[in-house]
């Protein structure tokens, strides 16, 4: 295979049940595509057969790769996609598929030109919500009201699950990740500021997924220290 384009990074952690369908309307959609793509799929300590079902997969999407890692957390799942892919372009892409994968070229050129990562947002302007309860964006709010306070002034949405990086930028700021879990949004972008990179929010349509991995009053806690983790890191250099 070529050099890829586009690499997209799945972080899949029980996803037996999403990880098929996700994959067949990635592949149909890549097919249709001008430019070269890889998709790995990092799945890492689930208990359920995500991991057969991907390596089922695999043997009928050539451009699929599977990774298995034993430690749970999203973050070391996308750390260990972002530096293994090839891609000029990579993708950080939910399982659930809560963005259309058609909107994937939005975050790419010639619609972004010269952009060193770009965001999806369901806060920018263009972006719409479907479905999604009262309560989730009111303590999402108040959570990006701290990321913004404490370590990302300006960015209105830091958590969605779509995330494109130039090969340049990802290979720079990934090694320095050091959030296992939901929070490595936040210090990557951190880090990526840091250094100097510019990043830019891409409004997307967005659809509620009931079955989210995310348990909100446990991790937002958790996510709330995190932050705090990430100013200490930077205070003791280790960004750096």
């Amino acid at each position: 295979m070529s050099i890829p384009y586009l690499s997209i990074i799945i972080p899949a952690y029980n996803e037996e049940v999403r990880l098929p369908s996700t994959l067949t309307n990635i592949q149909s959609f890549l097919i249709k595509q001008s430019y070269p793509a890889e998709v790995l799929v990092i799945e890492n300590g689930s208990n359920d057969r995500t991991l057969e079902v991907a390596e089922e997969i695999q043997k009928i999407f050539p451009v699929l790769t599977v990774f298995h890692l034993d430690e749970r957390g999203k973050g070391i799942a996308v750390k260990t996609g972002m530096l293994a892919a090839k891609g000029k372009y990579r993708f950080i892409c939910d399982a659930d598929l809560s963005m259309p994968i058609e909107e994937v070229n939005h975050f790419l050129p010639p619609i972004l030109v010269d952009i060193d990562i770009a965001i999806a947002s369901r806060e920018a302007s263009g972006a719409v919500r479907y479905d999604e309860p009262q309560y989730r964006h009111f303590i999402g709010r108040i959570f990006n009201g701290l990321v913004q306070l404490l370590a990302l002034p300006g960015l209105q949405d830091t958590q969605c699950g779509f995330k494109c990086f130039r090969a340049e930028a990802a290979e720079r700021i990934f090694p320095l990740q050091t959030i296992p879990g939901w929070t490595f949004d936040v210090e990557v972008l951190f880090i990526a500021r840091k250094i100097g990179y510019h990043i830019v929010e891409v409004p997307i349509p967005w659809y509620f997924n009931p079955h989210s991995k995310v348990k909100f009053l446990r991790d937002s806690v958790r996510m709330g220290l995190d932050l705090f983790k990430i100013r200490a890191n930077h205070i003791q250099g280790r960004y750096g």
